[in-house]
């Protein structure tokens, strides 16, 4: 955060003193949950409230992806219709704020570029940036794109599931040290995809109760996710991207 200065004057024996005074603000602590979110859904919702509570943090950006890189095989929602999606799903949590850093710059859309505009754009001197991930994402995560740099740039912090646990040892070989550098997030078993989501609705199936209501009708009101191409197996976690 900035520092900012204070000035006055004050008497001592008779004479009088000028002084500056720093006025030190405390520090925030800021979470970023990248991702496609195409669409948001619940466990998106969850993964963000419970980083909040476990991690006290002051803040959630939910950072929308324009272009990302391992989506190329399929068709991908608009950012119009995405990033409406998320404002009415997160209206409600005056803690959780959405981020076009992504949205808005060109190339290709890696996370480790996302945390180094995100430090200079949303964070100020000393706070804490923590990137908040899914748990496939982190046995992915030697894979990505300069994990070496993501982990200079924020804390890693993962979701976990009930029942599952990491692998630690290929983890180690590639990345040493990262299995004491990833805080562990107990979820509830909440078993929800975005990828699970667009294929039941290509099939005609209910997806009520698995996203808010609001993004439900969105969907259905404007017709997303209907055809087959919205729906092709595309590689990595629904909710964050290398």
């Amino acid at each position: 955060m900035a520092i900012p200065l204070s000035s006055g004057m004050s008497s001592w024996n008779g004479a009088t003193i000028s002084f500056t005074k720093l006025r030190l603000l405390p520090m925030s602590r800021i979470g970023l949950l990248g991702g496609t979110f195409d669409p948001v859904h619940f466990g998106h919702l969850i993964l963000a409230e419970t980083a909040r509570d476990t991690l006290r943090l002051d803040r959630v950006y939910f950072v929308p992806a324009a272009d990302p890189p391992h989506k190329q095989g399929r068709v991908v929602a608009r950012a119009e219709d995405r990033i409406a999606m998320l404002k009415m799903a997160i209206a409600d949590n005056g803690a959780f704020e959405i981020s076009l850093i992504d949205v808005e710059r060109k190339g290709p859309d890696y996370t480790a570029d996302m945390l180094a505009i995100a430090r200079k754009a949303l964070l100020g001197p000393g706070d804490d940036l923590w990137f908040l991930m899914g748990l496939d994402s982190v046995i992915d995560f030697p894979n990505w794109h300069e994990p070496e740099r993501i982990r200079q740039l924020a804390r890693l912090a993962a979701a976990t599931r009930p029942g599952f646990d990491i692998d630690w040892e290929p983890l180690e070989r590639a990345l040493p040290g990262i299995s004491h550098e990833v805080t562990l997030l107990p979820m509830p078993g909440v078993d929800i995809s975005s990828n699970n989501i667009r294929r039941r609705i290509l099939h005609g199936s209910s997806i009520r109760y698995l996203l808010p209501e609001c993004v439900r009708k969105y969907i259905y009101e404007r017709g997303l996710y209907r055809y087959p191409s919205w729906n092709a197996r595309s590689a990595g976690f629904a909710g964050t991207r290398g």
